[in-house]
């Protein structure tokens, strides 16, 4: 990926931003969201849907895995990896039926513990906590020279 663009996220509004940018340049493809528990990659997640004109609620799918959308007739499907025990057990779930969606979206967040079972992302976002919990830090790596140029009209 030859960008690297970071960013502050002081409040949701912020966060709200940064998921209105993506969904204007990133309605297909791979996204891994990496971050603590509490980080934020859902929230973003929500917001990112929500910005791609979903109406209702987007929940983590910490215990189902995945939670598929279609929005706009656009195939979403959200995973999250975190109780995952071993990659294997994605190929059990059936996640090469997902993955041959065509033009779909994915978002996988804690994407380390899909192992190689996973894509590699297009877009890679890793948030960080500050230590009073109250602001995030997003470092976002990606090839996209208009979401390049999009973000720092947005956000510079």
């Amino acid at each position: 990926m030859q960008y690297s663009f970071n960013l502050v996220l002081n409040n949701e509004e912020d966060t709200q931003n940064l998921a209105q940018v993506l969904a204007q340049h990133f309605n297909s493809g791979v996204i891994h969201l990496i971050g603590d528990l509490g980080a934020g990659k859902t929230t973003l997640t929500r917001y990112f849907m929500q910005a791609l004109g979903h109406q209702g609620a987007v929940k983590s799918p910490t215990y189902t895995l995945v939670e598929p959308y279609n929005i706009q007739g656009q195939d979403i499907f959200h995973f999250d990896l975190y109780r995952l025990n071993d990659p294997y057990e994605l190929e059990l779930m059936g996640i090469r039926d997902y993955l041959e969606t065509p033009n779909a979206l994915f978002l996988f967040e804690w994407p380390s513990k899909g192992g190689d079972e996973i894509p590699a992302p297009e877009l890679l976002i890793n948030i960080e906590k500050s230590e009073d919990e109250l602001t995030r830090y997003a470092t976002l790596n990606f090839a996209s020279d208009s979401l390049k140029t999009a973000l720092e009209n947005r956000f510079s």
